[in-house]
């Protein structure tokens, strides 16, 4: 069984938002939209992307992929909430995403939707869900570290 996707943005990814969400659920996942539910040039990310936050923190299995102009903001604010870790993707570079998961075991990918197609994201997505933490001792180590901060 695939985990639950849950998707997140505000106006400036709104569309990829959109495209992403029926790619992922062509592919089988079981895709959770938490907003925006339409476009609104004065809505603002972190109600949408907390609210994501929040449930991928809930269960451990789960991931998230949200999204915004650079990703950037978007991440902060995910990252304000016990026990995620996002990681921001905005670049051509796909081993980035691979390491996020790989080294840093990143349980939402933000996405800087104003630096790449659709189609690239949807790339990086799928190599972001399907690549796993290696659980090596100095990565554990070092995310421990973190989770220790989040206290």
């Amino acid at each position: 069984m695939k985990p639950k996707i849950f998707l997140a943005t505000d106006h400036a990814g709104f569309e990829m938002k959109e495209f992403m969400k029926k790619a992922l659920l062509k592919e089988g996942y079981n895709v959770i939209d938490k907003g925006a539910l339409e476009y609104d040039k004065e809505d603002d990310y972190p109600d949408f992307i907390i609210s994501a936050a929040k449930e991928v923190s809930k269960d451990k299995i789960s991931k998230g992929i949200i999204f915004g102009g650079s990703g950037q903001g978007e991440a902060i604010s995910a990252n304000k909430v016990k026990g995620v870790r996002a990681a921001v993707y905005n670049c051509n570079n796909l081993e980035i995403v691979k390491l996020s998961r790989e080294h840093n075991d990143a349980n939402i990918l933000s996405i800087g939707a104003r630096f790449m197609t659709n189609d690239h994201a949807f790339e990086a997505a799928k190599i972001w869900l399907s690549t796993y933490f290696t659980n090596d001792e100095r990565h554990v180590r070092r995310i421990s570290k973190i989770t220790k901060a989040e206290k």
